[in-house]
């Protein structure tokens, strides 16, 4: 009897977590659409020298409040200064406070939170406490408070510190006010699975191994917290940006004659009704933008989330 030649097998493919999570992550179409679209963001931003077709703060009173037109494809404001120009240059500002924000809220985050997770006891007790404090805060009207208290105050102080950051001071003031009170959600994420992780058996046999405190944190479990905080990192961004422009529309955010979405907002609520296209444009930028990044982060979460069935 004549043996059947064996039939090639296949070799098996192994998978990294990172290749899994982003063939997954290719399934979210909304996700990808929106990833697209803050790619052409941050382009527009890096290149608004290039791309802007006028200077953003040349004005010419002899069209203000001229209407879209092939010239001037969003119109012109109340100084006649081009709205399509000061929205390219608006979206720096916009995105540069949102990545900072994000940034410097997530440090501050993961570090209060896998504190309070890893050490657990009285610490996590007085770092919970302390969470839940800044949480109770009216955020927004203390945002107002301080940003107002900043940006009018004359203490010689004050002025020397503004001084010294130079034409950049009020971005810089937004992004530390922002920074300040938009940390705690990440905290709260962190720790949670902090708590997951610091009695897991890898966590022991690191511990029998001789591995102090600061290497269990940093090589063993930050580095399996890195799911949450990229996914918070991305919902951070729009959230930094959706409150700077309510901090710039209602008139203590970053100033004119500096460009945002926020201040051409401001610049434009006595018109609303006369020239809706003044804030309509703007809007519509915050709009897009916010809805990228979180539909960015449910894609992202669904991605990194083995019990999604995506």
């Amino acid at each position: 009897m004549t043996a059947l030649p064996a039939l090639p097998v296949k070799p098996a493919v192994s998978r990294s977590a990172g290749a899994v999570a982003l063939r997954r992550f290719r399934r979210h179409r909304l996700a990808m659409f929106f990833l697209i679209v803050i790619v052409l963001l941050i382009i527009m931003a890096l290149a608004a020298p290039l791309v802007s077709p006028y200077d953003p703060n040349a004005q010419d009173l002899s069209g203000f409040y001229e209407p879209p037109s092939a010239r001037h494809l969003f119109g012109k404001d109340d100084l006649g200064r081009d709205i399509l120009s000061r929205i390219i240059w608006g979206s720096r500002i916009s995105l540069l406070v949102g990545f900072s924000v994000a940034t410097l809220s997530i440090l501050i985050g993961t570090v209060m939170g896998t504190l309070a997770g890893f050490f657990g006891g009285r610490t996590d007790y007085l770092i919970s406490r302390f969470i839940e404090l800044m949480l109770s805060l009216p955020t927004l009207p203390l945002l107002l408070v301080i940003s107002g208290l900043l940006a009018a105050s004359d203490a010689p102080a004050v002025m020397a510190f503004k001084a010294s950051l130079g034409a950049g001071s009020s971005i810089i003031i937004v992004v530390a006010v922002l920074s300040l009170f938009g940390w705690m959600g990440t905290a709260r994420l962190v720790r949670s699975e902090a708590l997951k992780l610091r009695n897991l058996e890898y966590m022991d046999a690191a511990r029998a191994l001789g591995a102090r405190n600061p290497r269990l944190m940093l090589r063993h479990m930050v580095p399996n917290l890195l799911p949450v905080i990229i996914v918070q990192a991305t919902l951070d961004v729009g959230g930094a940006i959706l409150t700077e422009a309510a901090l710039s529309f209602l008139g203590f955010g970053i100033q004119p004659p500096v460009s945002t979405w926020g201040n051409m907002l401001s610049n434009a609520q006595e018109v609303v009704l006369q020239y809706p296209w003044i804030p309509f444009f703007p809007g519509l930028m915050i709009l897009i933008t916010v809805l990228a990044f979180n539909f960015l982060g449910d894609g992202m979460r669904d991605a990194l989330d083995p019990r999604s069935k995506l």
